[in-house]
């Protein structure tokens, strides 16, 4: 009898691929499949604020921008502060609960530098009744280096009523 055979009690060892191993490949694998789906979700654009319903967009004839003026100044933190102020008239016959304006930034070629969406009547603020007018201020401290000086475009990009 082979030394071997009697140490192992007589059986031989079967060689094989230790269950490590595959645990080890498995895991390299679900690691690599996971890596794969989170980097193709995070290059999907998200999904975009809600376009105006064809109500809304009905209504928009019955908003007026009024007094829109554009001042800058230099915050506390030495940061540079572009406020959009102005008023909006509610000329129809429905409430508003919330209005939302795009304000596009343009550098002095007509190239969008910053187009950003912000609220100009909402809960928070107060509802806005048939015939009223309502002040806004707008702070800005993030417009990218190159943008023309120019009043930015104001463009109405939500309405829900109450």
């Amino acid at each position: 009898m082979p030394v071997n055979d009697a140490i192992l009690g007589g059986e031989k060892k079967k060689r094989g691929v230790p269950p490590l191993a595959v645990a080890i490949v498995l895991v390299a694998i679900l690691g690599g499949v996971g890596f794969w789906y989170l980097d193709r979700a995070s290059k999907a654009p998200p999904p975009g604020p809600p376009a105006l319903t064809p109500e809304a967009r009905a209504y928009t004839s019955h908003l007026a921008l009024s007094g829109v003026a554009m001042q800058a100044h230099t915050s506390y933190l030495n940061q540079q502060i572009v406020e959009i102020t102005g008023n909006v008239q509610n000329t129809g016959d429905r409430k508003l609960a919330l209005v939302e304006i795009n304000c596009i930034f343009y550098d002095p070629y007509g190239k969008v530098l910053l187009r950003q969406r912000v609220p100009i009547v909402s809960r928070k603020m107060g509802s806005l009744a048939p015939g009223e007018t309502k002040a806004f201020r707008l702070p800005f401290d993030d417009i990218p280096e190159g943008w023309n000086q120019d009043t930015p475009q104001l463009v109405i990009a939500q309405i829900q009523f109450e």
